[in-house]
C-alpha cells in the first residue's frame, strides 16, 4: 500500500527545526493607564515569551512590549512597541503597582562565582543593586511557581520574596586553621565569624527536598527588603514544621499572607501534586504572631487578593487521593474572617456543561476591577476555556465556549483588560486582548489580536467522543464517557491509508487539550495521524471520572485507549497494520500495558520515563502515595503496604505482561528523574532483552521527568520519529 510518510532524517530534522521556531507565551503585565497630550488613554503591555534555540541547546526567553489605546471598555488601537529583547540572568521581575519602579532578582557570575542580586530600577536608572549572596541572610532565591514570588508592598517601600534558609557552614572534624590565617591582623570579620559558626560533622547530612523539579528546595523562608534602608530580613513567626510560599502582602501592609505546607513526617513531591496538606497563614509584621486562616485539613494553593483588598480567593482540594482532581474555589473574607465555597467540586457536568475547576494555579491577576468576578482558565473536556465566576452567586459562565480556538490561557487581567494566549493543534500561540464586559451585560468579549501566529492549513483536527461498551462500564461510577483528540493531515492521496500514532497522556489525572503541540504537529506534517486519548480518569470531565480510575489502572484506562483506537480504525481511513503507541510517565505505563495485553497489535512502541512496576517504584519515587492510590489503596505515612497490597501493585503493572510483548520498544529516560526513577525503565529494558524483543534505550543526563531540556527534547523526537518510520514500514 502506498505511503505518504516522510522518512528521510534530514527532511524530518528540517521540519522539526521549522516548527520549533514558534514561541510560546509565559507572562504578561499591564502597565498603568496613561493619558496622552491629545486626551487618549493607553496602557503598555509587557510580555515574556520562550523559544527553542536548537543551535544553543537552550530555551531562549525574550520580552516584547505592546501599546493598547482604549476607552476603559473597548480597545481603540493597538500595536507592537519596539522589537524583541532577549532576557538573560533574570530569575524574577516585577513592576511596582504605580509603574514607577521595577524590581529584578538577577543571577550572574562574578569572578567565576555565581551570585544573586536584587535590583531596583527607576525610569532609566538602576537605583540599587543589593548582593544577596554576600549578605548571607538566606540561601538562593526561589524562582519556581510552587513557592516563588516577588511582591511589592502596597506602599511600594518593601519587597517580599522566598529563599532557601541559610544553613551554618559545615566542615570536616579534621579541618584545621593555618597559623598564617589565624594570626593575620587584617583577617576579614566575616571569615572569622564563619569559622566560629562552622559545624563539624554536618557536611554529609541528608536534607530532604520537595522532589521532582524542586530539587535543592528544602526549607523556604519569607524574606523582606526594606528598600530605603537596604535592609534584608527573614520573617520570624512561621512555624518550624511549615514550608511557606506563594506569599503576598496583607491589606494595609500589616503582615504577610502565604501558603504553608506541612513537611512532617517527611516531604513528598509537590510538582503537579496540590493534594498535599497545606493551609493559608497570616504572619503579623509587628508582633511576629502567625495565624492559620484555613482549616489545615486540605490542600490549598494560588491565593489571590481582590483589588478592594477585602477578599482572598484560593483553590482547595482533598489531601492524598488522586494527585490532581476537581478543586473547590474558596474565598476568605479579610474583615469577617469567614470562609465560603464559591464553586464546589462538580461530580458530573450539569445541563450548563460546566465540568468543574481543574486549574493547577490561578493567573497571578484574576480579579475583575469591581472585585466581584474571577477569571479562571481550565480544561472543560478536551478544550481549555476561560470561565467567569461571579463570587456573590457562584455562577460560572464560559467566555470562550463559542470559539473555534481549542485552548485559552489567561496571562493577566488588569482593570478588566484581559491578556490571553490562545492556540489550537493547527495554530501556534497568539497574543490577544479584550475587555471583560460589565457584570450584568450580555455582550460577548471582543478580542483584538496583538501578535498573530501562522496557521498550518494542512493540519486537520477534531474531538471524538466515546461511550465504553456495557461490559467495560464502571459499576461504581456508571455511564461515564470519554474523548480523544484526532489530528491528521488535511490532504491525503487517493488510495493512501494513514498510519496511526496513539498517544495516551500521563498523570493519569491530567488531560490533553486541543492546543498547539509541537511533536504532534511535526508527526502530522510527516504524514501520520495522531490519536490523543483522554481516557476515564482524565481531568475536565467531573470528579466522578477522576475517581473512577484509582484501583482500575492497567484495566479501565488500557481498555478505554484500545476501544478508542479500534473505533477510529473501523472508520476505514487508517492502516490497521501501521499502528504505534507513544506515551510518557503514566502514558508510558499505558503504552507498555497495551503492547503486553494486545500482543502484535502495535507495530512500534515508545515509552518516555514509563511507570513499569508500581511495587518497585514505591520505595524510590518522590510520590509514594501515588503508587498506593492508583493501585486502589489508601496511603499512610505511618505504615508499609502488607504483602497482599504489594502483590496487587505488581499485578496492575506493565511488567506483569512483559512475557507477551512482541513489539519493538524505544525507551527514553531522564537521568535526574525523581518522579518515575530511571530504574523503572531499566527494569523493563532488561526484561525485554531477556525475551530478545527489539529494544533501544536513550539516556539523557541533566534531564528530569519532563525530558524538556532542548537537547533531550529534540534528540528524543528525532529518535522517536525514526523508530516509528522504521518499524511501521517494516
Amino acid at each position: 500500500m502506498e505511503s505518504q510518510v516522510m522518512t528521510n532524517p534530514e527532511d524530518i530534522a528540517r521540519l522539526y527545526r521549522q516548527l520549533s521556531l514558534f514561541p510560546s507565551l509565559s507572562r504578561a503585565d499591564v502597565g498603568p493607564v496613561i493619558t496622552s497630550q491629545y486626551g487618549g488613554k493607553y496602557s503598555n503591555i509587557y510580555t515574556e515569551w520562550s523559544q527553542r534555540d536548537l543551535e544553543r541547546n537552550d530555551k531562549v526567553k525574550f520580552c516584547r512590549q505592546y501599546i493598547v489605546f482604549h476607552d476603559d471598555k473597548s480597545v481603540v488601537f493597538s500595536g507592537a512597541s519596539g522589537s524583541c529583547t532577549e532576557i538573560r540572568g533574570q530569575l524574577l521581575s516585577k513592576d511596582a503597582p504605580s509603574g514607577l519602579m521595577k524590581a529584578v532578582v538577577r543571577e550572574c557570575s562574578v569572578k567565576g562565582e555565581d551570585k544573586q542580586f536584587l535590583e531596583i530600577w527607576s525610569k532609566n536608572i538602576k537605583m540599587k543593586s543589593i548582593n544577596l549572596t554576600a549578605l548571607k541572610k538566606h540561601g538562593k532565591v526561589y524562582e519556581d511557581e510552587q513557592f516563588g514570588c516577588l511582591v511589592w508592598s502596597h506602599s511600594e517601600t518593601h519587597l517580599l520574596y522566598v529563599a532557601e534558609r541559610q544553613r551554618p557552614k559545615a566542615e570536616s572534624f579534621f579541618q584545621t586553621e593555618s597559623p598564617e590565617l589565624s594570626s593575620a591582623a587584617d583577617e576579614d570579620d566575616t571569615l572569622r565569624s564563619e569559622r566560629k559558626e562552622a559545624v563539624k560533622g554536618e557536611q554529609f547530612v541528608f536534607h530532604e527536598d520537595w522532589g521532582e523539579a524542586l530539587v535543592s528546595k528544602s526549607s523556604p523562608v519569607l524574606c523582606v527588603l526594606d528598600i530605603e534602608g537596604d535592609n534584608v530580613s527573614v520573617l520570624e513567626g512561621v512555624p518550624e514544621n511549615i514550608s511557606p510560599g506563594q506569599a503576598f502582602w496583607a491589606p494595609n501592609d500589616t503582615g504577610v499572607v502565604f501558603v504553608g505546607w506541612w513537611h512532617e513526617p517527611f516531604r513528598l513531591g509537590l510538582q503537579s501534586c496540590p493534594n498535599r496538606r497545606s493551609s493559608l497563614f497570616y504572619v503579623d509584621l509587628t508582633g511576629g504572631k502567625c495565624e492559620q486562616l484555613s482549616a489545615g485539613t486540605s490542600g490549598v494553593c494560588s491565593p489571590r487578593l481582590s483589588p478592594d483588598q477585602c477578599r482572598i480567593v484560593y483553590l482547595e482540594c482533598s489531601v492524598y487521593g488522586p494527585h490532581m482532581q476537581c478543586s473547590r474555589l474558596c474565598m476568605y473574607d479579610w474583615y469577617t474572617k469567614k470562609t465560603s465555597v464559591v464553586v464546589d467540586v462538580v461530580k458530573r457536568p450539569g445541563q450548563d456543561g460546566f465540568t468543574g475547576v481543574y486549574s493547577a494555579q490561578l493567573s497571578p491577576q484574576c480579579w475583575s476591577a469591581d472585585s466581584q468576578r474571577i477569571i479562571v482558565a481550565c480544561p472543560q473536556c478536551s478544550r481549555k476555556d476561560l470561565l467567569m465566576v461571579d463570587i456573590s452567586v457562584g455562577s460560572v459562565t464560559s467566555l470562550t465556549a463559542k470559539s473555534d480556538v481549542g485552548s485559552w490561557c489567561l496571562l493577566t487581567i488588569e482593570r478588566d483588560l484581559m491578556v490571553v494566549s490562545c492556540s489550537s493543534p493547527h495554530c501556534p500561540p497568539s497574543l490577544r486582548v479584550g475587555f471583560l464586559p460589565a457584570r450584568d451585560s450580555q455582550e460577548e468579549v471582543v478580542w483584538v489580536t496583538l501578535e498573530d501566529s501562522q496557521k498550518l492549513p494542512d493540519i486537520d483536527w477534531q474531538i471524538m467522543k466515546f461511550t465504553p461498551p456495557p461490559e467495560q462500564d464502571n459499576p461504581q461510577y456508571p455511564g461515564l464517557d470519554f474523548e480523544a483528540l484526532l489530528i491528521k493531515p488535511k490532504e491525503v492521496k487517493d488510495g493512501v491509508k494513514l498510519p496511526l500514532v496513539v498517544i495516551p497522556h500521563g498523570g493519569p489525572h491530567s488531560v490533553t487539550v486541543a492546543e498547539w503541540l509541537l511533536p504532534s504537529s511535526v508527526l502530522c506534517r510527516m504524514g501520520f495521524a495522531i490519536l490523543l486519548v483522554n481516557y476515564r480518569g482524565s481531568l475536565g470531565y467531573g470528579q466522578d471520572s477522576v475517581l473512577s480510575l484509582p484501583g482500575n489502572v492497567g484495566t479501565q484506562d488500557v481498555k478505554d485507549v484500545q476501544f478508542a483506537v479500534e473505533n477510529v480504525l473501523n472508520g476505514g481511513d487508517f492502516d490497521m497494520q501501521k499502528v504505534a503507541v507513544v506515551g510518557g510517565s503514566h502514558g508510558g505505563f499505558l503504552a507498555c500495558h497495551l503492547i503486553g495485553q494486545y500482543p502484535g497489535f502495535y507495530k512500534a512502541c515508545v515509552a518516555r520515563n514509563p511507570v513499569i512496576n508500581l511495587a518497585s517504584m514505591m520505595g524510590s519515587t518522590d510520590i509514594p502515595d501515588w503508587c498506593m492510590v492508583e493501585a486502589g489503596y489508601d496511603y499512610s505515612t505511618e505504615s508499609l503496604p502488607d504483602p497482599a497490597v504489594w502483590e496487587q501493585m505488581l499485578n496492575k503493572s506493565p511488567i506483569k505482561h512483559v512475557t507477551q510483548v512482541q513489539t519493538p520498544v524505544l525507551l527514553t529516560l531522564g537521568e535526574d528523574d525523581k518522579r518515575v526513577p530511571n530504574k523503572q525503565g531499566i527494569e523493563y529494558y532488561r526484561a525485554l532483552k531477556a525475551k530478545q524483543v527489539p529494544v533501544r534505550l536513550l539516556w539523557y543526563p541533566g534531564n528530569n521527568h519532563s525530558l524538556s531540556e532542548v537537547d533531550a527534547e529534540s534528540d528524543g523526537f528525532m529518535n522517536i520519529a525514526l523508530w516509528l518510520t522504521q518499524h511501521l514500514d517494516s
